[in-house]
């Protein structure tokens, strides 16, 4: 390690202050924002968190409601999610057990961050669509 360099994950910025950039985060991979960036705008981590808006869900409701998730993939998910405070587990003492999903006061203000995600997606997926298609044909074009 680098003489002066701090052995913190958290602090990501460069060392002099009057360089920051709040709305820039390190690129490295040790960066505890990246880290956060990277689970939460996950494709299965944003599905998770949008299904379970203002309710709980089963693991198998879950599943069934992402298309294309594994079990193993939504296990990991949700156990990172978990972890990350963004959701709760509850286990029910039955037999078989019966384990519940649902987001943490935490989780609902990402929740929130999110549907401004999908509004603004909605908004401009026309956009998009010609953006993709002038690309594809320019692309063709090239070969």
């Amino acid at each position: 390690m680098e003489e002066g360099t701090s052995k913190s994950p958290s602090n990501c910025a460069g060392t002099d202050p009057g360089d920051a950039d709040p709305f820039q985060w390190d690129t490295r991979e040790d960066c505890q924002v990246r880290q956060i960036l990277d689970r939460v705008a996950d494709k299965w981590s944003l599905l998770v968190i949008a299904l379970l808006e203002n309710r709980r869900l089963r693991f198998t409701e879950l599943r069934r409601e992402i298309d294309g998730v594994s079990q193993r993939m939504l296990t990991v998910t949700l156990r990172s999610l978990e972890r990350d405070g963004l959701v709760k587990r509850t286990v029910h003492p039955v037999v078989p057990p019966r384990v519940e999903y649902e987001l943490t006061p935490l989780g609902g203000t990402l929740h929130a961050t999110i549907r401004s995600l999908v509004t603004w997606t909605e908004a401009h997926q026309d956009e998009i669509a010609v953006a993709r298609e002038a690309y594809d044909r320019r692309a063709a074009e090239a070969v």
